[in-house]
């Protein structure tokens, strides 16, 4: 798993996804890199990416509830914090990938982990 709050830059290499603009506040954004489904959210301008896949059952995480920075599987009610992918609510007890974001020429760019 990929934690992006303590990562090292050359630990993941950054891919291009779309302009800042097409993700307003409160919006998500759903994308497929290396066959793995990932949701982006805009949180008060702040923005956090993790797996669209809850650990519990694989069902799809970004359909569901966002509640202050917790995202509620839309299944069975677990919650994950969007901004570090850690577990916390039953079901659910092991955390989904976060991945790092940034913002160059006003364009988002995702980090995926370096093999």
């Amino acid at each position: 798993m990929f934690n992006y709050t303590a990562y090292d830059e050359s630990q993941a290499t950054f891919f291009e996804i779309a302009p800042a603009s097409e993700l307003p506040n409160g919006e998500r954004l759903f994308i497929e890199m290396d066959g793995k489904p990932i949701v982006i959210f805009n949180v008060a301008g702040q923005l956090f990416a993790i797996a669209d896949l809850c650990t519990h059952d694989d069902g799809p995480l970004g359909d569901g509830d966002l509640e202050d920075h917790n995202i509620v599987c839309p299944r069975h009610g677990a919650e994950f914090d969007i901004r570090t992918g850690q577990a916390v609510q039953m079901p659910a007890v092991i955390d989904v990938p976060a991945y790092p974001l940034k913002i160059v020429d006003g364009n988002i760019w995702l980090g995926l982990p370096k093999e």
